[in-house]
């Protein structure tokens, strides 16, 4: 029986195409294997159904193997983009859906449900003006430029289409103090086609822009635009989405996993992403499956999960606890999902000491059913098992239990831990820095309440103490 379902795999030279494929999605594979990869692209029809799913692999291997840990990703494994289009019409069919997921992470991508969120969004925007039509011609136009007949000043003009808006309201350009009211000039452009090139672009504290490519140089030119920005269609719509992905996934950390607004950190972005403190995205992120990684964290880390509830003790029974326990918890009622339990304008320190002190030791919890314990600290305080879920997830550093071969031999203490708290941005900056100019090991000393704001971005507990 002839098969209904062929498949175009990473080793073929070309695209398979036939008459039921849009010439237009042809031309687009074919870009993303002339500017990546074969393996970049792989292509899945169904013709019965005229459907077709287009996998995109981004290479995630520029991350840092405790980076990629903090993340729960496998930096050695691509992440997949499916998008699945009409075989036929493309981009004059329906709006394409989107999965994204890594094959080795079964369960527990909380990465992948945000960037899932963040690459829908930006494909409904796109899609309200995209047509096969309007990007033939945007690409008619960059090839006439390369004729014989044209002129440099022709081909100069030209790519100014493709360049970025600036001026989006969506989309606002940073810029640094003195360069306000100057104007922006296009966005540099990649001379070697076939040399991939991933670079990101974020904001660091004075408001200049840094970019890092995965050989660690730093570049930083005044007209780059912040990493929401929209890359051009010049080389079709799936190049697009791979650029825009590569541009969002180092700067994650610095987004809500909710409404995708930035951060606002006195202190700077930290390392793992978060939720933000409006209500709404509060109960949204429930509804997200990121709490579930909580049962996770309890089984694999016990010793740092008491260690963090430990922090929030000493936090909370501070005679400072105005000051340093912050952020207060932001949890939902577990009998009326449309109020807040905690709430950091209605704050109870002592509701919240209640609760806390219903939390058994993580010691009981792994000995025994999660299921089953989780029931006994119901009926102690139903709040105590929402606030254990808080603490865990609030928490944006990562914290493992360092083993006996890695530890400081003079500090003579059983337990000891490695605390990381820089987002990838931060910590490639560091990294090249530490390269020109050498670095120290240096010990900070402090009250043992500063850590509980310090690893979930706020800096109150630092400058007072």
């Amino acid at each position: 029986m002839q098969s209904f379902i062929t498949e175009a795999c990473s080793t073929q030279g070309h695209y398979v195409a036939d008459l039921y494929c849009h010439p237009q999605l042809d031309t687009d594979v074919g870009a993303v294997k002339d500017i990546y990869s074969d393996s970049a692209v792989s292509v899945r029809e169904y013709e019965t159904i005229d459907d077709v799913d287009i996998d995109l692999h981004i290479n995630i291997s520029f991350l840092d193997e405790e980076i990629a840990s903090a993340w729960k990703v496998n930096r050695t494994e691509p992440i997949v983009l499916r998008l699945r289009f009409s075989l036929s019409q493309y981009l004059d069919g329906p709006e394409p859906t989107v999965d994204v997921f890594q094959p080795s992470c079964k369960d527990g991508f909380n990465l992948g449900v945000q960037l899932k969120r963040i690459l829908s969004s930006f494909i409904s925007n796109q899609w309200k003006h995209l047509s096969n039509e309007f990007l033939r011609a945007q690409q008619k136009k960059r090839h006439s430029w390369f004729k014989a007949g044209g002129t440099i000043k022709k081909f100069r003009a030209g790519l100014s289409i493709f360049t970025p808006i600036a001026k989006c309201p969506n989309v606002p350009l940073i810029q640094g103090p003195g360069e306000k009211g100057r104007a922006s000039g296009p966005e540099p452009r990649v001379t070697r086609l076939m040399n991939r090139s991933v670079s990101c672009t974020m904001k660091v504290p004075k408001g200049e822009l840094l970019t890092y490519a995965p050989n660690g140089q730093c570049r930083s030119p005044p007209t780059l635009l912040h990493c929401k920005s929209i890359p051009t269609l010049e080389y079709g719509f799936l190049v697009q989405i791979m650029k825009y992905s590569e541009q969002r996934i180092p700067t994650l950390n610095e987004y809500c996993v909710v409404c995708d607004e930035q951060h606002v950190f006195q202190n700077g972005s930290m390392l793992k992403p978060a939720v933000c403190t409006r209500e709404l995205c509060v109960f949204s992120f429930y509804t997200l499956g990121v709490m579930s990684g909580a049962v996770e964290d309890v089984a694999t880390g016990a010793e740092v999960v008491d260690l963090l509830v430990a922090m929030c003790r000493a936090a909370l029974e501070s005679s400072r606890k105005s000051i340093i326990f912050d952020p207060y918890p932001s949890v939902v009622d577990p009998f009326d999902p449309k109020a807040l339990a905690f709430n950091p304008k209605k704050r109870s320190y002592d509701r919240l000491q209640k609760a806390l002190d219903s939390i058994m030791s993580i010691r009981e919890i792994t000995q025994g059913s999660y299921v089953e314990i989780k029931k006994q600290m119901d009926k102690l305080d139903p709040l105590a098992h929402p606030l254990l879920q808080w603490i865990i997830s609030s928490n944006r550093s990562h914290i493992v239990k360092l083993p006996v071969s890695r530890q400081l031999k003079f500090m003579h203490t059983t337990h000891q831990f490695l605390l990381l708290s820089s987002p990838p941005a931060k910590e490639a900056r560091f990294r090249t820095a530490r390269k020109l100019y050498g670095s120290t090991f240096a010990f900070q000393n402090g009250e043992r309440t500063a850590p509980y704001a310090h690893k979930r971005g706020a800096s109150a507990a630092l400058q007072q103490s």
